[in-house]
């Protein structure tokens, strides 16, 4: 998540320059700006939900434009304030590499977790395959497994999302 000063810096730099559009994505949010016909830029920021907190920048004064930026971020923490709250999980465990995932330590085992598995920290929840090596993959967190979000044998990427934990 950009930080309201990182947005402002953006914003500057794109204003100051002959470019129209921008985008810009990391980590399930995303930042596009762009210049109207007018010179006015829109921009929004979009959480991993998919909502949009789009806003309009008028170049009319600088504090017009901080004031402007100061609100998007307001109503950006406000939505992912009530997707937490909506939320059934405190934690995601992300995979630490680019491999290929495996629930179970072998095919003819039981898989290391399901859905409402109880982990400790230290507890392994899937192995993570990468150059011929078996990687195995702590929960990071105690809690309560509740999604499994990727398929025995799938390709995951660096800090793709692999579970959804429920604190306890």
């Amino acid at each position: 998540m950009l930080k309201v000063q990182e947005i402002r810096e953006i914003i500057k730099l794109i204003d100051q320059s002959s470019i129209t559009e921008f985008n810009y994505e990391s980590n399930g949010t995303s930042v596009s700006l762009k210049k109207g016909s007018n010179g006015a830029a829109v921009g929004s920021e979009t959480p991993q939900v998919t909502e949009t907190a789009a806003v309009q920048i008028q170049r009319q004064s600088e504090p017009v434009q901080e004031q402007v930026v100061e609100k998007q971020a307001e109503v950006i923490e406000e939505q992912q304030e009530v997707k937490v709250e909506n939320n059934e999980y405190d934690f995601e465990i992300v995979s630490p590499m680019v491999g290929t995932f495996y629930g179970a330590p072998s095919p003819e085992d039981d898989a290391y977790v399901a859905v409402g598995s109880i982990v400790q920290s230290n507890s392994i929840v899937c192995i993570v395959e990468a150059m011929k090596l078996f990687n195995e993959i702590e929960a990071e967190v105690s809690g309560e497994i509740v999604e499994i979000l990727v398929e025995n044998g799938e390709l995951v990427e660096y800090g793709q999302p692999l579970f959804r934990v429920k604190k306890k």
